[in-house]
C-alpha cells in the first residue's frame, strides 16, 4: 500500500471510528442509565428488580427498530452509495439522544413519560441499525485486501469506545454527585452533551470519501432496485451466518457491561461505581485489542480467531460471576477485562468476515439485516434475560448456561461458514459463485 492510499484509508477508518464512537455513546448511555436510574425515574415499582426489568423493555425496544433500520438504511447504501447513509444515521441518533435529556420523569407526568422514553429508543434503534453496516463497510471497501481485518476492526472499536465515553461521564458524575443529585438531574448532562460530539462527529464524517467499491459497481451497472429481495434470494445461507455468528458476542457483551451493572448494585450491596470502574477499565483495554485481533485474523484467518473467542468466552461465563462474588474491586475489574478481551477476539475480526460474505450490490443491506437480525434475537433480550433468570433462581449460574448455551449456536455458524481471509471485495463473480457452491 502507497503513502498516499495508507493516508486515505486512515482518514476514513478516523472517521468511521469517530462516527461509531459517538452512536454507541449515545446508544450505550441508555443501557447504563437503564441499570441505573431509569427504573427509578420512568417505572416507579415496590420492587427495584422488577423497575429494571421495565427500564430493560423499553431497552430492548431500541433492538426491535435495529433491522428496519438496517432494511431502510441498507436498501438506500446498496442504491445511492455508503456516505450520505452514515451523515443521516448520526443526526438521527444525536437528536434523539439529546430529546432524552429533557424528558419530564413520572413524576412530573404520569404515562406520557415512559412513552416518549420509548419513542425516542426507537429512533435511537432505527438509527444504529443503519449505522453499523454502512460504518463498518466503507472502511472494509476502502481498504486492502491483505489488511482488511486490521483496517475494519477500528469501526469496531466505536462500541467499546462509546461505551467507555459514557461509562466515564457517569463514573465521573457518581463520584462529584450525592445519589439524589444524579437521580433528580444529574443523569441528564451526559445525554445533553450528545449534541456537542454529534457536531464534531458530522464535521468528521462529512470529510470522507464515498466508497470506492461501491463506485465501481455503480459505474459498472453492478448495483440492484432491489437489494432485500436479492439477499434473501441468494445470500441467504450469508444471512443465517451472520445470525448465528453475532449470538455470543452480543449476549455475552450485555452482559458483562449492563448485568454487571445490576448484579453488584442489587445481588452484591456494592455502590454501582464498583461496576462503573470495572466496565470503564475493561472498555479501555477492549478498545485496545479489537484492531490486534483483527490483525491476527489477517494472518491466520476468521474463523479461527472467532472461534477461539466463542470457546473462550463459554469457559470465562463461570469464572466471571465467581469473580464477582469476591467482592473484590481489583478481582471485578480483572473479571469484566477478560471478558471483553475474549469478546474482542469476536468482535475484531466481525467486521471484515461479514463484509466478505456478501457481494457489493447487497452488501450493505445483507450486513445490516444479518446482523441487526441477530440484535433482537440476541442483544435485546440478553440484560431481560439475564435479570429475569437472576430473579427466578437468586444464582447466577442460570445466566453463565445461557451464555454458554449462545456459544454453541456461535460455533456452529462458524463451522458453517467459509474462510475469507484476503478475498477481494470486488469481485462479483469469484463472491456469488461462493455462494452458490457453498
Amino acid at each position: 500500500m502507497t503513502t498516499q492510499n495508507r493516508g486515505s484509508i486512515a482518514k476514513v477508518v478516523s472517521a468511521s471510528l469517530i462516527g461509531t464512537t459517538i452512536e454507541w455513546y449515545d446508544f450505550f448511555l441508555y443501557t447504563s442509565a437503564a441499570a441505573l436510574v431509569f427504573g427509578k425515574l420512568f417505572f416507579p415499582s415496590n420492587d427495584p428488580l422488577t423497575g429494571t426489568l421495565l427500564a430493560f423493555l423499553t431497552y430492548a425496544v431500541g433492538f426491535l427498530a435495529r433491522p428496519i433500520g438496517g432494511l431502510v438504511f441498507g436498501h438506500f447504501g446498496d442504491r445511492v452509495g455508503r456516505k450520505k447513509l452514515l451523515v443521516l444515521s448520526l443526526l438521527l441518533m444525536g437528536g434523539s439522544t439529546c430529546a432524552m435529556g429533557i424528558l419530564p420523569t413520572y413524576a412530573s407526568v404520569g404515562v406520557l413519560a415512559p412513552i416518549l422514553l420509548t419513542l425516542l429508543r426507537l429512533v435511537q434503534g432505527f438509527a444504529l441499525g443503519g449505522e453499523w453496516g454502512g460504518a463498518v463497510l466503507i472502511v472494509s471497501e476502502h481498504g486492502d485486501d491483505k489488511r482488511r481485518g486490521f483496517w475494519a476492526s477500528w469501526p469496531q472499536c466505536g462500541a467499546p469506545g462509546g461505551n467507555l465515553l459514557a461509562t466515564a461521564v457517569l463514573a465521573v458524575l457518581a463520584a462529584t454527585q450525592s445519589d439524589e443529585a444524579f437521580l433528580s438531574w444529574g443523569w441528564r448532562i451526559p445525554f445533553l452533551l450528545s449534541g456537542v460530539l454529534v457536531v464534531i462527529g458530522l464535521w468528521i464524517r462529512l470529510a470522507v470519501s464515498e466508497s470506492p467499491v461501491f463506485l465501481a459497481a455503480q459505474k459498472n451497472n453492478a448495483t440492484t432496485q432491489a437489494p432485500v429481495v436479492e439477499v434473501f434470494r441468494k445470500s441467504w445461507r450469508a444471512v443465517l451466518i451472520t445470525i448465528g455468528s453475532r449470538m455470543a458476542e452480543n449476549v455475552s457483551y450485555y452482559v458483562i457491561t449492563a448485568f454487571i451493572l445490576v448484579y453488584v448494585t442489587t445481588g452484591l450491596g456494592l455502590p454501582k461505581s464498583a461496576g462503573l470502574n470495572a466496565v470503564l477499565i475493561g472498555s479501555a483495554v477492549h478498545f485496545l485489542t479489537i484492531p490486534l485481533w483483527g490483525m491476527l485474523s489477517d494472518r491466520i484467518g476468521r474463523r479461527p480467531v472467532y472461534l477461539f473467542g466463542a470457546i473462550g468466552m463459554a469457559a470465562w461465563s463461570f469464572a466471571f460471576f465467581a469473580m464477582l462474588d469476591t467482592k473484590n474491586s481489583g478481582v471485578i475489574i480483572l473479571a469484566a477485562t477478560v471478558g471483553l478481551v475474549l469478546h474482542g477476539a469476536m468482535y475484531g475480526p466481525q467486521a471484515a468476515f461479514f463484509s466478505e460474505q456478501f457481494p457489493t450490490r447487497v452488501r450493505y443491506t445483507g450486513l445490516s439485516v444479518g446482523g441487526q437480525l441477530s440484535s433482537i434475537a440476541a442483544g435485546a433480550v440478553a440484560p431481560l434475560i439475564a435479570v429475569a433468570l437472576f430473579k427466578e433462581f437468586g444464582s447466577t449460574i442460570p445466566v453463565s448456561l445461557y451464555v454458554v448455551a449462545m456459544c454453541v449456536l456461535t460455533v456452529i455458524a462458524l463451522l458453517a461458514a467459509r474462510e475469507t481471509k484476503g478475498e477481494s471485495l470486488h469481485s462479483e463473480v469469484l463472491t456469488e459463485r461462493s455462494h452458490v457452491s457453498a
